[in-house]
């Protein structure tokens, strides 16, 4: 089924898992990097700049966001990692209700993890990619500020970033994306339906 991310309008924001909106329905969420540019991406998925706080300063995500598709699904941007200049308590707080949604969020039915195509396979990405795989929940890498390349060296990076996902088995998806152009938006809006959609089948 083809869904009209346009349409996505905010939701509620919540510190922990515990203030999170009922666990039903399905939800895909985003999580990356403080400076990967995971808002931009939902913004421009949804061609709405206003939708997700950006800032030049990392970091700025610091609750679960959740975005409100239809009666029964949703978009969540998760609480950027590992560049904020914040406090390391704060960061192992980020931490924790993080962990606490993937693992306890019934409802989730993907992750998109969005790394920067120049800086990718941070410590931090590794270790939910390990854990997605550990979990068998669905996993697509957007690999974002693919303009900031020129198009061969993205394409031969995109090749050298699928040859490290190899361990991991054939279960992950990626692509190239760029926010500031819009380029990957159908191919990501085409394995979100996918996503929804199966869930629907799974009724």
């Amino acid at each position: 089924m083809a869904i009209d991310y346009r349409k996505a309008f905010y939701q509620i924001s919540a510190e922990k898992v515990s203030q999170c909106p009922e666990d039903t329905g399905y939800e895909v969420a985003f999580a990356g990097r403080s400076n990967a540019g995971k808002s931009s991406a939902i913004n421009a998925l949804t061609d709405n700049k206003k939708l997700c706080r950006t800032s030049k300063t990392p970091g700025r995500t610091q609750l679960i966001n959740f975005f409100q598709l239809d009666e029964e699904r949703r978009l969540v941007d998760l609480p950027g990692y590992g560049y904020a200049k914040v406090p390391e308590a704060m960061k192992l707080r980020w931490q924790k209700h993080l962990n606490e949604y993937l693992q306890e969020r019934d409802c989730l039915r993907g992750l998109v993890l969005v790394m920067d195509l120049r800086h990718p396979l941070q410590d931090y990405d590794k270790m939910i990619i390990d854990w997605c795989t550990a979990s068998d929940l669905p996993l697509h890498l957007l690999l974002t500020k693919s303009d900031k390349l020129k198009p061969n060296a993205a394409r031969n990076q995109l090749f050298q970033i699928k040859k490290q996902l190899e361990v991991y088995g054939p279960g992950i998806s990626l692509q190239l994306f760029s926010s500031l152009k819009k380029s990957g938006k159908k191919e990501l809006e085409a394995v979100l339906d996918g996503w929804y959609g199966s869930a629907d089948e799974a009724e």
